[in-house]
């Protein structure tokens, strides 16, 4: 897909990373919504970044541990959202979801964390569907502490030193 183009195709991933999550979660503490950002800043990541698809795996090798936390959760376990990848015109949109529901017949819905930047016609706030094999990442809140969130790991490099260290000192194994 990438290789047939000019320039690698890229991958808007994490979407509001710096703006949900960096503000986000380092103010909102362990609540259980996901506070939408007008204007979140997105990060483009290109499909062939080794780190980013590393990440993603290790998302989706985890991600029962994401479902057991859903389905009985403690009273310290709060906040559960999934990061979700979305075709577009220019290849995929990876969006937070928040207020995540499995649906009967095996897929499941969330609204938009944040505004989408390559959806057209989708909002923040917008309930969407999708499948298991569209997730690209979890995460969900334990006692203040961010449990999962691969793919935020490899952009901390990238952040300025006082928020990736502030966030890192947010973020727990589970």
């Amino acid at each position: 897909m990438a290789s047939t183009l000019p320039q690698p195709l890229k991958w808007v991933l994490l979407a509001a990373v710096t703006g949900v999550t960096v503000f986000g979660i380092l103010t909102i503490g362990p609540r259980a919504e996901v506070v939408a950002q007008e204007r979140s800043p997105v990060v483009d990541v290109r499909t062939a970044d080794a780190q980013m698809n590393a990440a993603i795996a290790r998302a989706r090798d985890t991600l029962p541990t994401f479902w057991a936390s859903y389905d009985a959760p403690k009273p310290i376990e709060t906040g559960h959202s999934l990061k979700v990848r979305f075709p577009t015109r220019k290849g995929a949109e990876h969006i937070w979801m928040a207020e995540v529901k499995k649906l009967p017949n095996g897929t499941y819905s969330g609204v938009f964390a944040n505004e989408p930047r390559d959806l057209p016609g989708k909002r923040a706030g917008d309930l969407v569907e999708f499948a298991q094999t569209d997730i690209s990442d979890w995460m969900f809140m334990l006692n203040g502490k961010i449990v999962g969130g691969e793919t935020i790991k490899p952009l901390l490099k990238s952040m300025p030193r006082a928020d990736a260290d502030a966030l890192r000192a947010r973020m727990e194994q589970p």
